[in-house]
């Protein structure tokens, strides 16, 4: 039987996972916003459908396994809304539903250590949103649903290289700030692990081993390329927009552990220094 993988708002990280599925022979049908994408998807193997819009019932018809990368919007969950109850209807037919979260749900803990059994206090609007879409997704009886708490997403063309190479990047200095960060090829191994190993109602963080502030990111970046580490701007007076500064408003650690020990994930990047090098590398070579 041909497995076949539902991805609503099929983008960096689904891509990602999609890359390790393919080969597998697996059958992807991912869903875009945007015509002008669908092109772009069938060129990876992807079997794009142009949603809202397209009659879903087909897609979940076919689906043995669905990913929901969409995010909530000022209606709930776009996914749920739409199509909450032929996606109910149809739990028992699901070997595996993934949902990606944000560890924004934890909301700021002062630089303290979160893990997935910690009460979730979002700080933000889109914290409260996410822990809402959570708590929906999990209400939809015998669903075998998976939530993955992805700390701040980086990969190839989502790196801080090319604001230091242009010199806008700042090293915004906030005292105590910390986050957790990861790269989208460790979401995807994570993904494809829970995948092969469903466990339905797991809640999994996904971020690497070295919560690290933001400036000593930058400032690594500007060394790998060999140049100047940009100038220090205290938080308090920079010029940021809200949604920037938003992400100031929280400040953890968050654990790892239960993807290593449950999953047995071993991370290619476990911290962001080995990140980036692998990402210049990328760079360089492409």
């Amino acid at each position: 039987m041909t497995k076949t993988l539902l991805s609503f708002g099929h983008g960096f990280s689904a891509r990602a996972l999609s890359r390790l599925l393919l080969p597998q022979d697996w059958r992807i049908i991912g869903t875009t916003r945007s015509e002008d994408k669908a092109p772009s998807l069938m060129t990876y193997g992807i079997e794009p459908r142009i949603w809202p819009g397209a009659d879903m019932g087909p897609a979940l018809d076919a689906a043995t396994h669905v990913l929901i990368s969409a995010a909530p919007g000022e209606n709930g969950d776009p996914v749920l809304a739409e199509l909450g109850d032929e996606i109910a209807k149809r739990a028992d037919q699901f070997a595996w539903v993934g949902y990606l979260s944000t560890t924004g749900v934890y909301g700021d803990h002062e630089g303290g250590w979160v893990d997935e059994n910690t009460p979730l206090t979002p700080a933000t609007k889109r914290g409260i949103a996410r822990v809402e879409a959570e708590a929906a997704w999990a209400a939809i009886p015998d669903l075998p649903l998976h939530i993955f708490r992805l700390a701040g997403i980086y990969g190839p063309g989502r790196g801080p290289f090319s604001k230091v190479r242009n010199g806008t990047a700042r090293r915004i200095i906030k005292e105590g700030q910390v986050f957790s960060r990861t790269h989208v090829a460790d979401i995807a191994r994570v993904l494809a692990a829970s995948i092969a190993k469903p466990n339905p109602g797991a809640v999994y963080n996904v971020c690497d081993d070295d919560p690290a502030p933001p400036q000593d990111v930058i400032a690594y970046a500007a060394e790998l390329l060999g140049l100047p580490i940009p100038e220090a701007v205290d938080f308090e007076t920079a010029e940021m927009t809200p949604m920037a500064r938003s992400f100031y408003a929280e400040s953890k650690k968050v654990r790892n552990d239960r993807i290593k020990g449950e999953l047995g994930v071993e991370l290619l990047y476990p911290d962001y220094k080995s990140g980036l090098k692998a990402l210049l590398a990328q760079e360089i070579g492409a």
